[in-house]
């Protein structure tokens, strides 16, 4: 027997909250006792509209299962939207545990159609939108010494992804977000962390039917019956227990990324070769030691700048 995590007496805010991933991670932690602001503006997948239901929904449905939420409906793509949404959670209930940033929208398109109009409005809901609401609940974490964050990022920016320039740009400044605001928040009991999911929602779906169909309708089928058994598995409810251990007090780790995807969890993180050191380096040698530069064998995962550094003095003082 284990001791269940709990979150009780703690106030956790959750961007798109209103459905999808978002909607899953609200309804467990309120069922292990956490406060939740649900926060939704109900808009399309793409950005456009906005309705109120969706947020109302989900605080009506924790508060039926026993709970305790409180529906959000401001944006978070400015700056005035994410000091309102964390002052709902203070009104609230008077304090910030927990943030997930999970908001976010989509518009693929390939990078010679990928205009400024195209580009702007995924920045602004996943990358300044996590930044606009961190930043007053970052100043409430560092006060009270205590915080958990996560961010959403994804394997379309990790590994690249034809047709998501846009997607996984934002996606992929939230990865770097995430790296400093963990070493900043490491002495205030503040814990950063990402979570890349592979779930079907909205995004996705929007996703596969940009990707185009076959031309031969029995390919086609084909297809769509291998792709409909894969996304059954893909339930995002078998996420929510990562992004619930993630914000959890008991949580060891900041800084990391963490892949899930139909109950299978892994760690993404960054690599560096032992490469090629010569002081009187050239284009020449560069290309004759490509595939030493390249070897993946004795790699090592730094912690931080200083890390890198560090190994780079070694290889000089070594050598």
């Amino acid at each position: 027997m284990t001791t269940e995590l709990r979150f009780d007496d703690q106030v956790a805010v959750i961007t798109g909250a209103g459905g999808g991933l978002g909607r899953q991670y609200a309804l467990l932690l309120a069922a292990r006792g956490a406060r939740v602001v649900v926060n939704d503006t109900g808009g399309s997948v793409t950005g456009t509209g906005s309705d109120a239901q969706a947020a109302n929904a989900v605080s009506e449905e924790i508060r039926g299962q026993g709970g305790e939420a409180v529906a959000d409906m401001h944006s978070v793509a400015s700056p005035q939207g994410g000091e309102a949404i964390i002052d709902t959670a203070l009104r609230t209930w008077g304090r910030v545990d927990i943030l997930i940033n999970n908001a976010g929208i989509v518009g693929d398109a390939p990078f010679e159609d990928m205009t400024p109009e195209r580009f702007e409005p995924l920045l602004d809901v996943h990358l300044r939108g996590a930044f606009h609401v961190m930043r007053p609940a970052w100043r409430i974490m560092r006060e009270q010494r205590y915080g958990r964050v996560l961010n959403t990022c994804s394997a379309a920016g990790i590994l690249g992804a034809e047709r998501m320039s846009n997607y996984g740009a934002a996606k992929t400044g939230l990865l770097g977000l995430t790296r400093v605001l963990a070493a900043e928040g490491a002495e205030r009991g503040v814990k950063v962390n990402a979570i890349a999911p592979i779930a079907h929602t909205r995004m996705l779906a929007q996703s596969l039917a940009a990707a185009g169909r076959r031309d031969d309708p029995a390919e086609q089928a084909v297809l769509d019956g291998l792709v409909g058994q894969y996304l059954q598995k893909l339930d995002p409810a078998r996420v929510a227990p990562v992004a619930a251990f993630l914000t959890h007090r008991d949580c060891p780790v900041s800084g990391e990324v963490y892949t899930v995807g139909a109950g299978h969890v892994a760690r993404f993180f960054v690599g560096r070769t032992r490469g090629f050191y010569d002081p009187l380096l050239s284009i020449e040698k560069v290309r004759d030691h490509l595939d030493e530069i390249r070897d993946e064998a004795g790699y090592t995962v730094p912690g931080g700048p200083a890390d890198e550094m560090g190994e780079l003095f070694a290889t000089i003082m070594n050598s």
